[in-house]
């Protein structure tokens, strides 16, 4: 989830970005992000640079966009509700 999390607020994020992000290795990201990409969560889009490496962009899918909003919505059905008037320390 922290992957769809970081391309949520990124919009497009390079690889090398979101596993600095992350602080996982390529081969780790790489693994997540065929997993993402096969559920139709997250977009990879390579880029050839005239000379160097290809780069790699991620972006949420719409799918991906609704599972994450569910995924959160889930987990603050478990937090305690605030209080109506909370008071000032």
């Amino acid at each position: 989830m922290q992957i769809c999390a970081v391309s949520a607020r990124g919009g497009e994020v390079e690889f090398g970005v979101l596993r600095e992000a992350l602080d996982v290795s390529d081969a780790t990201l790489s693994e997540h992000l065929r997993i993402l990409t096969d559920a139709g969560y997250v977009d990879l889009r390579r880029v050839q640079r005239a000379k160097g490496q290809a780069r790699s962009w991620v972006s949420l899918t719409a799918m991906g966009s609704t599972v994450l909003r569910e995924h959160f919505a889930f987990l603050q059905s478990f937090a305690p509700p605030e209080p109506a008037n909370p008071r000032r320390a």
